[in-house]
């Protein structure tokens, strides 16, 4: 039997879509392995899945650190790049080390792609990119990372062309490494992007084009096949504390921001708190790896701290959910067919956050950063007080919920393997 290797690095929401999808292609007959961080062995052998291990584990990360002597400028772009960089060239290595010799079928993230090809290229075997983000140029919108804001079709394709050029710069150093050790001849990371690029071999995005409709100048073979989503198991339920405390009133809202903002729970807590209260609303906190909890904030009574809860599962009891908007997040409320506040912090997150409010089921996006405003209180609580009244974004987020499930992504993906003849 042919193996498959799924290789996935990065936030929660980077790695968590892989598990539902490996479980999809093992119940489909195939015997599958997740290569990710340590922190994601426990959900990945939940799902039944093999777990191997990538290093650069960023919960483990020291943050402010790339590797140096010294710490980076916080917050600096070249401090970012650097880090990035960092990043990739101690996940080169692991890249390699995760495929054995059974190895027959990689699976590719976006962050894990630009390295997963040449492993590819080493074992002669096939790969497929399946990344959560669109990544190709296109005159239909700037790159993700760019904020969400068009510059006009020529400008969005100059763009996009450059933030490929800024991807191969941060794989450089990756690249020359991982070749030197699987015995390749030398090739810069542009060359085997192109090379890739040429094969016509698809690219399945793992989006739904309810939220993003693929580029029509997009060449043939990047594909727009829908979400993948977390496993969880089929008789899972919430937590009896969480039903009672839904049983208890109206439903609340939800407040998280994921993998965002790490060590700023207590203010981000007594905010959200005192917008909620503001805004004549229970809540409900998920701590993250901010650290989110209600012992900041005793005085709101309506409030309850969870832990990690699937959304599949929490998201649908919501009367509205504030979040940062990584891709993962946002296809899970969009899933659930409720209003999103949109706080969008860095990355992805401002285009997912425009894309949301575009669609009709978002408020207009609250900037992170907004949130050490002296007005952020007031702010919050009026973004709040518009998803849960607004009439017209409860129709538009059941109508994109419905849309939503017809569609099957992994569904998409296995038909792509077997297509390949494995």
């Amino acid at each position: 039997m042919t193996k498959i290797l799924i290789t996935a690095a990065g936030s929660y929401g980077d790695v968590a879509p892989y598990t539902g999808l490996g479980a999809r292609l093992r119940d489909a007959g195939h015997e599958v392995a997740l290569a990710t961080h340590d922190t994601y062995a426990p959900l990945v052998r939940a799902a039944g899945l093999e777990f191997r291990r990538l290093p650069a584990d960023p919960r483990t990360r020291r943050p402010g650190t790339v590797g140096e002597a010294r710490p980076a400028a916080p917050g600096s772009k070249s401090a970012l790049m650097r880090q990035a960089a960092a990043f990739i060239k101690e996940l080169g290595g692991g890249i390699a080390d995760a495929a054995h010799e059974d190895t027959g079928l990689l699976l590719l993230s976006a962050t894990t792609a630009p390295l997963g090809h040449h492993l590819a290229e080493a074992l002669d075997i096939p790969s497929l990119d399946l990344p959560l983000v669109p990544g190709a140029p296109t005159g239909d919108f700037a790159p993700v990372v760019s904020g969400g804001r068009s510059l006009g079709r020529w400008g969005n394709r100059a763009a996009g062309r450059l933030s490929l050029r800024v991807i191969d710069r941060l794989y450089a150093d990756a690249t020359r490494d991982l070749r030197a050790r699987l015995g390749l001849p030398p090739a810069t990371p542009r060359t085997v992007r192109r090379r890739a690029e040429a094969s016509g071999r698809p690219v399945l995005h793992g989006f739904s084009e309810v939220l993003l409709p693929r580029p029509a100048d997009w060449p043939s073979g990047l594909d727009v096949v829908g979400n993948w989503w977390p496993w969880h198991a089929p008789d899972a339920q919430l937590p009896d504390l969480v039903e009672d405390f839904l049983a208890a009133g109206p439903p609340p809202v939800f407040v998280g921001f994921g993998s965002m903002a790490g060590g700023d729970g207590e203010r981000l807590s007594t905010l959200a708190a005192a917008a909620l209260r503001r805004a004549g609303v229970r809540g409900i906190l998920q701590s993250g790896w901010a650290g989110l909890t209600t012992r900041h904030a005793p005085e709101h009574a309506g409030l309850l701290t969870v832990g990690d809860v699937p959304h599949a599962l929490l998201f649908p009891r919501m009367s509205a959910v504030v979040h940062h908007c990584g891709a993962g997040t946002t296809a899970a409320g969009l899933r659930a067919g409720v209003p999103t506040v949109p706080v969008p912090l860095t990355a992805d997150q401002p285009f997912w956050a425009a894309r949301l409010a575009s669609l009709g089921v978002a408020t207009a996006p609250v900037p992170f950063a907004d949130l050490s405003a002296d007005n952020a209180v007031a702010r919050l609580a009026d973004a709040v007080t518009q998803a849960v009244t607004s009439p017209a974004r409860r129709d538009h987020a059941t109508e994109a919920a419905r849309r939503l499930a017809a569609e099957d992504g992994a569904g998409e993906v296995i038909k792509a393997v077997e297509r390949l003849g494995l």
